[in-house]
């Protein structure tokens, strides 16, 4: 059992995140357009949180391009997250960060980032879930849900009856803790996550490779809230509290 479950008062308390469309904003599948004016577009067609993911750029561009970002989308209430590097969160002045299994612990990503960043972790299986209950996360990704193209992952995915798998191990212990799915998702399978039990998708290609980002995000953004409502949630969950 997670020793979270035995020390309730040391739990971190989850701050309030909207995972219902979570966008990852990556140059290698934006079609060549600009991050900043994706972002916008996105927003626009209600997309709740975005996640900066660069595999290949340097510190500096890195930091200068989460800093554009960040400029295009002030005022809109949506979050910055970036993938992987705390140090370039920290530097941007992004809101949080979105952590891998192999990459710097959520309890160190936490330590530099302070109480009030968004921190995430990658769920890839019952186990991750059940331990990811002891870090101090705001919300967990599970995935991969489906095949994609967007990134390299040698592990086959666990389909929607793993998705829900992963759910449970996590909810068992941390009911509380958002929970959205990832890898392959767009309008056509976007319904059945949901209904798996994620909060929410996250997505790259079903929107930020899409001729019209706007129609698209308001497109997959519909599907998700009709979905949860299905389930009946209210608009708005997904938020950090089983309301």
């Amino acid at each position: 059992m997670p020793a979270s479950t035995t020390n309730p008062e040391t739990r971190h308390s989850p701050r309030p995140v909207d995972l219902r469309l979570y966008a990852i904003l990556d140059p290698e599948r934006s079609r060549g357009r600009p991050l900043p004016e994706l972002a916008r577009a996105a927003i626009a067609g209600g997309v709740t949180l975005l996640q900066y993911r660069d595999k290949y750029a340097d510190t500096r561009p890195f930091v200068a391009n989460a800093r554009a970002i960040l400029a295009a989308i002030a005022g809109t209430g949506v979050p910055l997250l970036i993938n992987d590097r705390v140090d370039v969160a920290l530097a941007a002045g992004a809101d949080g960060v979105h952590v891998g299994q192999d990459d710097m612990t959520p309890a160190d990503a936490r330590r530099l980032l302070g109480p009030d960043a968004i921190v995430g972790l990658t769920l890839n299986n019952v186990q991750e879930a059940a331990d990811a209950t002891r870090e101090p996360i705001d919300y967990g990704c599970i995935g991969g849900v489906f095949a994609t193209s967007s990134k390299d992952n040698p592990k086959p995915p666990i389909g929607l009856g793993g998705l829900a798998d992963v759910v449970a191990s996590a909810q068992r212990y941390a009911p509380h803790l958002p929970l959205a799915a990832i890898a392959g998702i767009d309008e056509t399978n976007a319904a059945a996550v949901i209904a798996a039990g994620a909060e929410g998708v996250s997505v790259i290609s079903a929107i930020l490779m899409a001729d019209d980002v706007t129609l698209a995000a308001r497109r997959l953004r519909a599907i998700v809230d009709n979905s949860l409502a299905a389930r009946g949630r209210p608009a708005g969950y997904g938020q950090g509290a089983d309301q």
